[in-house]
């Protein structure tokens, strides 16, 4: 087991797309300053304010400089001072220049409010971000001109959700507006182009990160009728990062359950057959469903390689899809491991594994100090950093060593309990129509 985390999502977030080049005389001190940021030692808040104020400026490329830095700031350190005091101000800078700025602008704003609510962690103010920024994430994602910029919103959308979401209602909301992207007909205001490749996958990782916050039974069956179809559909794409975001996101949803409300085609009240006659067919659809899935997944599996395929992304893709095989067959998940400060972070689930490479992707090189100074992703992974632990506990002894890994870790134990709750899921949807032995 714990092959490796799945790597994907190649996207860069940046592009060079800006048209903004409008001056003013406090540009050009504006600049002066900023490119000063790399040779001269300011006190960090005074950085950041620097930083902050220079948003205001009117020419595009200042304000780009000043959010790059902000994101720099932002990764190298936890800003609670900054942002206990300016969270407000530069929230709305930020949505000021996801509704003007260029695709590059969007972008760096974009992250810059994700990280905002990561550091403000869950509680009012995250809160508050979700709902101030919601409709300007979703008008900008109307415009499906530049793929970085999309993927950017996605990626913003689904963090400050995660944080600052306080009801399935909120978060159901988020993953609808993520879902119109790639279904505009589930939009009647959305722009009707052929998403790409990288949209789609964007738009599949950012929804599947949410789902992993959900309980299967309070999902509105009436939002994703038809998303295993869907996804299904996917696997047979040519762009591999495609597959892989479907396959996991497949796995998540089998893990979830409630596989009723992801399977049906939403086919209309006006049938006349009793509820057990309706119960059976719908179980029966969503074995064949199943099947169809499973035999996909095993071809990707052992999938040969192609002219041209890149062996790294090829292995990536048969690693991925062999775990993916073996859960749908065995009911294991793929058991991962990241070293934190020579402490080991480490996923059973493939929720679990799901947000932890989201979040690796979405902080880039603020991954390890985020993991080891922010309490809310400490909560999120049930991880300790060394700081926080007796001093007895900073070393791991061979014996313990040997006791993680035996049949009783914890790891093995989470898996266990996991395994059981799915038997029991099972045998209450057996009782009054489902076959007896069926474990979907």
């Amino acid at each position: 087991m714990g092959r490796r985390s799945s790597q994907r999502r190649n996207a860069a977030m940046l592009d060079s797309d800006d048209t903004d080049s409008v001056s003013s005389s406090s540009t050009t001190r504006s600049d002066m300053m900023l490119s000063g940021l790399e040779e001269v030692q300011f006190d960090k808040e005074t950085v950041l304010d620097q930083c902050v104020d220079a948003l205001y400026e009117k020419r595009g490329s200042t304000r780009e400089k000043a959010l790059a830095s902000i994101i720099e700031a932002f990764n190298s350190n936890i800003q609670h001072e900054f942002v206990e005091k300016k969270f407000a101000t530069l929230l709305q800078l930020c949505l000021s220049s996801i509704r003007r700025g260029s695709s590059k602008e969007i972008a760096l704003a974009s992250h810059v409010i994700g990280l905002l609510s990561l550091t403000a962690g869950p509680g009012d103010k995250a809160h508050e971000i979700l709902e101030e920024s919601v409709k300007p994430i979703s008008v900008a994602l109307k415009s499906r001109s530049d793929n970085s910029k999309i993927s950017s919103l996605l990626e913003c959308l689904a963090i400050i959700t995660f944080v600052g979401g306080k009801d399935p209602e909120e978060t159901e909301e988020s993953m609808q507006l993520m879902w119109q992207v790639i279904n505009p007909k589930l939009g009647p205001n959305v722009a009707t182009a052929k998403p790409s490749p990288a949209m789609i996958t964007a738009v599949v990782s950012s929804w599947s990160f949410l789902l992993t916050t959900m309980d299967g039974w309070t999902l509105n069956p009436k939002n994703w009728q038809g998303s295993i179809s869907y996804f299904s559909n996917l696997l047979d794409k040519e762009d591999r990062s495609v597959r892989i975001a479907a396959g996991e996101t497949l796995a998540l949803v089998f893990e979830v359950g409630s596989l009723e409300k992801f399977s049906g085609e939403s086919k209309g009240s006006g049938d006349s057959s009793t509820d057990e006659t309706n119960k059976s067919r719908e179980l029966l659809h969503i074995q064949g469903l199943r099947a169809k899935v499973l035999n996909q997944v095993r071809t990707l599996s052992a999938e040969a390689g192609g002219k041209g395929s890149a062996k790294k992304d090829l292995n990536n893709q048969r690693n991925t899809f062999r775990d993916i095989l073996e859960f749908l067959e065995d009911g294991y998940s793929p058991e991962t491991s990241a070293k934190i400060g020579g402490l080991l972070l480490s996923t059973s689930t493939w929720a679990n594994l799901i947000q932890l490479n989201f979040l690796k992707h979405f902080l880039g090189g603020g991954f390890v100090k985020h993991m080891q100074e922010n309490e809310f992703l400490h909560d999120v992974f049930g991880f300790t950093p060394k700081k926080n632990l007796p001093a007895s506990q900073h070393r791991v002894s061979g014996t313990d060593k040997r006791m993680y890994k035996s049949p009783n870790s914890i790891l093995n134990k989470a898996r266990t309990q996991f395994l059981n709750k799915q038997r029991m899921l099972s045998q209450d949807k057996n009782v009054g129509y489902y076959a007896g032995g069926d474990e979907l």
